[in-house]
């Protein structure tokens, strides 16, 4: 029992002299880093992402000095390019102004045990040196400020292109202001600032955008003509006048006044004429016979009535219109084809004085005649025509003559196809060429009666030679035949040609003896040795 007690007794004082010692160790701990945290942060501490935890001032100072070493901007223009400039090249560097001491002073040493497992960031106003001159340096010397590499901004503007009247945005450029970009660099360094993108005040703006009241309202004027689309139905063929066609008639000036020049749509209705206008034209045409011959002249073919579709077209375009249409025409043909006769016509073979009358390509009628007397002037008026009407009965007049006929058909001015009674039933062979008509298709009195019958106002008559022949009568000459001879034009071209020689043969050097023509026509001397 005694041992027992006793034993006891040492394991309490065991225990005791056990927590004593703990005790005495925590409270040297606790006095240990309390004395410790006084000089240096608590750990799990940063300053501006620096750790500094554990560190005493002058540590962190290095630490944080070792950072801003490393220091580098990064740059971006606004097309992507990446510029860097590194803290070393301009003098970067840390200039500590004992916030480090004061911070430690500030963390109340002796409370590290509720602490020092807690993150803890601190900021601080860095102190930063770096050399102003080295920096601006650096920052003109950077590719983006080189001249060849950059691009002047360009103004918004309306031109014309292959789709007609266009605004074409302005181009910002990559035109930087040098001033400007060193401002935005210092105060970026400045601010501790690792990266910038460039931002649109640094560059040079374009003065005139897209957005301008003055393009915007010229375009606003321009589109008001797009909107018509006139398609010319020309039979085969089409043409449209749409904004393509429309952009060329408007004029802009340099203060972008927009004009709608009429004058330039007369221009764009005489194209169509000259295209497709075929009055007086030369065709190929196949003859009854089967053979082919040349015949233009007449008044038969498509005429543009060119001042009606000029104020007609104006009108449709300033109002927008979209239609499809033929021209105005002053005079229509059969057929829109390049046929234009089409199949059922009359046909004169004057050299083998016969007459045939298709319809739809199948014959109807022909006939034997008598035509215009050649020997006396009175050939008939070769070409392409259309009867004019037709008349039973009728009284033909001329000069010197008046004769009464039963059936008269006139396609040529006063010249048209009839029955000669007088004739006494002889036509065709050479009668022509001595004993012809004043210039009128002569006929057997059934056949001009049958052809009469059949045949309608405005069928075309092909009417031809098949030998040249000089017309001179004044029917051939109203009518626009083919082979009319204007004998006093000619005879002024004959003079105006005999003129021109003669000034060409006075005008020639003449070499005389001992000299020669040059190759540029002038006279020089034959040296000695080649005389």
């Amino acid at each position: 029992m005694v041992r027992r007690k006793r034993r006891a007794g040492v394991v309490r004082r065991s225990l005791l002299l056990a927590l004593v010692v703990v005790l005495f160790s925590l409270l040297v701990m606790y006095v240990f880093f309390g004395i410790y945290f006084r000089s240096h942060f608590f750990y799990r501490t940063s300053i501006e992402d620096v750790e500094v935890g554990g560190k005493t001032a002058e540590d962190a100072v290095e630490a944080l000095r070792m950072e801003v070493q490393d220091y580098l901007l990064v740059m971006y223009d606004r097309n992507g390019t990446k510029y860097q400039i590194p803290g070393v090249e301009f003098a970067y560097d840390y200039k500590p102004l004992g916030e480090e001491e004061k911070m430690i002073g500030e963390q109340k040493s002796f409370l590290w045990p509720g602490k020092i497992s807690k993150e803890k960031k601190l900021e601080m106003q860095k102190s930063i040196t770096y050399d102003e001159d080295l920096l601006k340096e650096k920052v003109l010397s950077l590719a983006c400020l080189k001249e060849e590499n950059m691009q002047k901004p360009k103004d918004a503007f309306i031109q014309m292109t292959e789709e007609g009247y266009e605004l074409i945005p302005e181009d910002q450029g990559s035109y930087l202001i040098p001033d400007r970009l060193y401002a935005r660099v210092k105060a970026a360094v400045d601010a501790g600032e690792s990266e910038f993108t460039f931002t649109d005040d640094l560059y040079e703006k374009p003065s005139v955008l897209a957005s301008d009241p003055v393009l915007t309202e010229c375009m606003t004027k321009i589109q008001s003509y797009f909107g018509a689309e006139i398609t010319y139905d020309m039979g085969e063929d089409k043409e449209v006048v749409d904004k393509g066609v429309i952009s060329s008639w408007i004029t802009v000036d340099e203060n972008y006044n927009v004009t709608f020049d009429e004058n330039k749509v007369a221009s764009y209705v005489q194209s169509l004429a000259s295209k497709y206008n075929t009055y007086g034209d030369e065709r190929e045409f196949l003859t009854a016979k089967g053979d082919t011959v040349t015949i233009g002249g007449g008044d038969y073919g498509w005429v543009i009535d060119k001042e009606a579709e000029r104020e007609q077209l104006i009108q449709e375009v300033k109002s927008g219109e979209v239609k499809t249409r033929e021209p105005v025409y002053s005079q229509t043909a059969v057929s829109r084809s390049k046929n234009d006769i089409g199949n059922t016509y009359v046909e004169i073979d004057y050299t083998n004085q016969h007459v045939w009358y298709f319809e739809n390509g199948t014959v109807k009628l022909e006939s034997d005649c008598v035509t215009g007397n050649i020997s006396k002037g009175n050939g008939s008026p070769d070409g392409v025509f259309k009867i004019v009407y037709k008349k039973s009965p009728a009284v033909l007049k001329g000069e010197d003559y008046e004769s009464d006929v039963t059936y008269f058909m006139p396609f040529a001015y006063n010249v048209g196809f009839h029955d000669a009674s007088w004739r006494h039933g002889r036509f065709g062979g050479n009668i022509y060429k001595t004993s012809g008509s004043h210039g009128c298709i002569n006929m057997p009195e059934d056949k001009a009666a049958k052809l009469y019958e059949l045949v309608a106002v405005d069928t075309p008559v092909i009417a031809y030679y098949r030998e040249p022949v000089k017309l001179t009568a004044e029917n051939t000459k109203i009518s626009n035949a083919y082979s009319y001879y204007d004998e006093e034009k000619e005879k002024a071209k004959e003079e105006a040609a005999r003129k021109s020689a003669e000034d060409a043969a006075q005008n020639t050097p003449q070499a005389g003896e001992g000299e020669r023509i040059t190759e540029d026509g002038s006279v020089e001397p034959i040296p000695q040795g080649e005389q």
